[in-house]
């Protein structure tokens, strides 16, 4: 708030009277919120940023500081003075400081007198704090005054009054949090708590989602960054959408010396956060301030300090990795079946087909509809896919019909297992109808949940779930009844219309907070179509507390249900995500739009899943709705080809945009897929990374190249891995695309023969025709791939095929890469136990001597399973190809009539940065019959 904006009038004072102003303003303001709080100004529709009152407190001041027996400090802080504007300050705040790890800082700042709100510790399992009961007599008493608690890595300074803290590096001093330098003091009220840090200029910033970043990645200035999740269609620009995630990377440049931390503040209450470009601020409304700080320094050491913490991703079946089919409107199990058979027509891959809530009776979680997807026909058809080593995965919503005669509802009445409001369930209104939401927080409706999938399982042996609509979705707002004398909903129509009898429910504080948060862009009441904030979980946890975490708790009760179903390692897809969810799930970006705007979008988002623990993730191909143009369908399958996630799906009222739908698409789908099909190998052990590492399995180029700043701001263009760059058109009408090459060789997979060689980093221009997709792999690699298929199973059975890159015409060189196989249905994705084997692969160039060399691990599994390496190509090297030399095991030397080596000279773009005529060939030996569980090593000299 500024005088000028309200009293125009005084706009022309002297500086010493606009003192004077604020003092007025600020006493009025508070006898205005002690009139009705609820009229405070408030963010409109339209505006990038809130009108606060000047002065919502006044800080706080430490007055004792502990030690605490495992290495920890508390302190207390008390307010300085009482401010009402959103409520009473806490006068007694406690601050609990640990350096947990090496690596990671964790600054906890909650009410010292009674227990709040916090995410649970069973469902987020992590450390806990000492109890606000703790006795004194247990710490150690330490004199107050500025100070700082030093770790490993970071460093927690404090001030005494005003209370404020910094987390520093202690390796450069570098400044990553900092509450002292902002003109914003510390604010915690029940349902208000604001606290801000300074960010130096050249701080890029990424993550706080989920929100559809039309910017791209990279946080933009002044744009509203709200944590709700809301079933707010994608297509809606920077607003709150299915998941929360309140965590941030920093990127930072300094002296040409790259760094990344990242901060979590682990708080499931609706939030808003104002990102100016100079500072970061926090308005929360519930909770704790509880902060965990990750060192990093580079990006994949963040995501792996971050996942240690939150859950490392989830272990994902092989067929995950394949393409999958899928649209809200396969009326029948006919028009499935026929969808399978024309991608086999057409010769395109697919893994998994798909059933939105068609396969319902009368979209009833759990049921078959008896004349369009009957039992013995679904089964049939399944048997079908099953044999061809494909997959079926259906929809469930959380929301449960309120009928009588639906064995589902009456087993979750006599359980007690919905969330209640004034105890009895809260009715609410979905696809069936009148539904009760289940409780996932109780214990019980977990083991009922876990038995109705059981229940579901016998009737229809499916291979995975998608749960969909648990943000939780709901058509209707506030306190609603049945209505009587009416069809509910009356089957015409979209079905999304409340048909139900509300009235609004504003009678208590968590209905109606004093501050409001831009939920949906607009400030919209934050129980606008979702649960009432004033219902009740188990042991009375609120709503208002308890929202945001609604889609992670049903993905762990569902993840428990399918990981008992045969000993199988579980598929899910959920749309609503939190903080942990990528643990358990997999995830699609939501409603979005066939457009190439939501084209271009689909980058920005993905790769920031990534960052929040969540690499199986992908967007709707081709868009959920309209319809897209032929040209973008082709565009979007060469995109989504590489999405970790890949999925072809569209709304109900859209046309048929299977990939065979256009001949054009269906080539251009022949060839991207057929790439990604080659490609699985790599993706799979990108997978098991991700799994064990947290590493992102599509990323931004600046993970790979943290010291090239012109690739911090890039979101037209990601990774896959390491060095598989994916620079796809995003354009319509385009027949080139100009990416951006980081400094170094990278070659063509598409056409090997095919180099662009950047010295420094630069743009260049690439054709791509219709049917064409730029993937390029940069040098120092060694990627695995095999022959590809039209199943996952099929191309698994094909000889494999190792690509070295060195960097173009060098006489020095180094290249590595990795590879992990595995039983992948079990449940576990580990080495160890017999069902598992890891090679690393090596490879050098000296003058003009060539090896290449593997390492196993575990080699048994491979072995057994007969796997073999057919053909490797090495890019770069200078002269040709004189003599090769096989050995395996350091004594056995191969010469076979199978055994054949050619060599290929290379071409360069135009717009590559070449030494005179430098050249360099292409080798491929094929013939190959190299065990994949034995090591190996091959030599051979080139020829001047």
């Amino acid at each position: 708030m500024s005088c000028s904006s309200h009293f125009p009038i005084i706009t022309w004072f002297p500086q010493s009277s606009l003192l004077l102003c604020l003092l007025l303003l600020t006493t009025i303001v508070n006898l205005l919120h002690v009139v009705n709080a609820s009229n405070l100004p408030q963010l409109s529709s339209n505006s990038s940023s809130k009108v606060v009152p000047t002065q919502i407190g006044n800080g706080y001041r430490l007055v004792s500081v502990e030690e605490t027996p495992d290495g920890g400090f508390l302190a207390y802080l008390q307010v300085n003075k009482k401010n009402l504007i959103y409520g009473p300050d806490i006068p007694l705040l406690r601050l609990f400081v640990k350096h947990e790890t090496e690596d990671r800082l964790r600054v906890q700042i909650t009410d010292a007198d009674k227990p709040r709100w916090e995410v649970p510790y069973d469902l987020i399992p992590r450390e806990k704090p000492p109890s606000i009961k703790q006795s004194i007599g247990k710490t150690r008493k330490i004199p107050v005054f500025d100070s700082k608690i030093s770790g490993n890595e970071l460093i927690f300074s404090y001030t005494v009054n005003p209370f404020t803290f910094s987390v520093k590096r202690k390796s450069n001093g570098e400044t990553l949090f900092d509450t002292s330098s902002t003109n914003n003091t510390l604010v915690f009220k029940d349902q208000y708590i604001e606290i801000s840090t300074k960010l130096p200029n050249d701080a890029s910033l990424y993550g706080l989602g989920e929100n559809t970043q039309n910017h791209g990645i990279k946080l933009y200035p002044n744009e509203p960054y709200t944590l709700y999740t809301m079933d707010i269609s994608a297509i809606n620009l920077n607003t709150d959408l299915y998941g929360s995630h309140p965590v941030y990377m920093d990127l930072r440049n300094v002296g040409g010396q790259p760094s990344a931390h990242a901060v979590l503040l682990m708080n499931s209450n609706g939030m808003d956060v104002f990102y100016t470009g100079k500072s970061l601020t926090y308005r929360v409304i519930g909770g704790v301030l509880d902060f965990y700080f990750f060192a990093g320094p580079s990006p994949l050491d963040v995501v792996n300090q971050y996942t240690s913490l939150i859950g490392r991703p989830a272990p994902m079946p092989y067929w995950a990795f394949g393409f999958h089919q899928c649209r809200w409107g396969y009326h029948n199990i006919s028009i499935v079946d026929h969808v399978v058979d024309n991608y086999k027509k057409a010769q395109i891959p697919l893994d998994v087909i798909w059933n939105d809530d068609d396969h319902m009776d009368a979209h009833k979680d759990f049921t078959l509809n008896p004349v369009n997807f009957s039992r013995p026909k679904l089964l049939e058809f399944l048997d079908k896919v099953h044999s061809r080593g494909m997959k079926y995965v259906v929809l469930i919503d959380p929301g449960i019909a309120v009928n009588t005669s639906y064995g589902v509802y009456q087993r979750g009445m006599e359980s007690d297992v919905f969330i209640k409001y004034e105890g009895k369930p809260y009715l609410a209104q979905v696809w069936p109808g009148a539904v009760n939401f289940p409780d996932y927080l109780n214990p019980k409706t977990v083991d009922w949940w876990v038995d109705e999938i059981h229940r579901f399982h016998e009737l229809v042996p499916v291979d995975g779930l998608w749960i969909d609509m648990n943000e939780a979705s709901n058509f209707c707002s506030g306190l609603c009844t049945i209505p009587k004398g009416k069809k509910c909903p009356s089957g015409v129509g979209p079905g999304w219309d409340c048909c139900l009898d509300c009235k609004n429910i504003t009678k208590t504080r968590w209905d109606e907070p004093p501050y409001k948060i831009n939920a949906s862009g607009k400030s919209t009441p934050i129980g606008y179509k979702t649960i009432a904030t004033s219902a009740t979980h188990y042991n009375g946890v609120l709503e208002y507390d308890a929202h945001s975490l609604y889609g992670l708790a049903e993905t762990v009760a569902t993840h428990k249900a399918l990981t008992s179903i045969e000993g199988k390692r579980p598929f899910i897809l959920s749309r609503s995500t939190f903080v942990g969810s990528g643990h358990y799930t997999a995830h699609w970006t939501g409603d979005n739009q066939g457009t190439w705007n939501d084209l271009r979008y689909s980058i920005s988002t993905m790769l920031n899943f990534g960052i929040f623990g969540v690499p199986m993730v992908g967007s709707d191909i081709c868009g959920f709705y309209p319809q897209p143009t032929e040209e973008l369908c082709n565009r979007w399958i060469e995109l989504g080809a590489f999405y970790p996630f890949s999925r072809d799906h569209a709304n109900y009222y859209s046309p048929s945009q299977e990939l065979y739908v256009w001949d054009t698409v269906a080539e251009s789908a022949r060839n991207a897929l057929g790439m990604r099909y080659k490609l699985l190998p790599y993706l799979y052990t990108l997978s098991y990374e991700a799994h064990t590492t947290g590493a992102p399995i599509a990323r931004p180029l600046f993970f790979s190249f943290p010291n090239y700043t012109d690739c911090y701001g890039l979101s037209t263009q990601f990774l896959l891995g390491s060095g598989l760059m994916v620079s796809p058109v995003l354009e319509k009408g385009a027949k080139s695309v100009k990416a951006l090459f980081p400094p170094g060789s990278w070659y063509s997979v598409f056409d090997m023969t095919q180099a662009v060689v950047s010295k420094s980093g630069k743009y260049v221009t690439l054709d791509a025709p219709l049917n064409v997709i730029n993937v390029h792999l940069y040098q120092n690699s060694i990627l695995p791939m095999q022959q590809g298929g039209l199943t996952s199973k099929e191309a698994r059975t094909t000889p494999y095929h190792l690509v070295v890159t060195f960097p173009a015409g060098a006489s020095h060189g180094q290249a590595k890469g990795n590879l992990f196989v595995d039983e992948d249905e079990l449940p576990e994705m580990k080495l160890g136990d017999g069902s598992s084997t890891y090679l690393d692969f090596y490879a050098t160039v000296d003058q003009n001597m060539v090896k290449v060399w593997s390492e196993v691990q575990d080699g048994k599994f491979a072995l057994d399973k007969q796997w073999i390496i057919g053909k490797m190509t090495v890019l770069g090297l200078g002269g040709h190809a004189a003599s090769v030399a096989i050995q395996v095991d350091g004594n056995e030397v191969m010469h076979t009539p199978e055994v054949v080596t050619t060599s290929s000279e290379q071409s360069y773009n135009k717009e590559s940065d070449m030494d005179g005529a430098m050249k360099s060939v292409m080798v491929e030996i094929s013939g190959l019959s190299l065990p994949i569980g034995k090591n190996f090593a091959m030599t051979w000299k080139m020829g001047v």
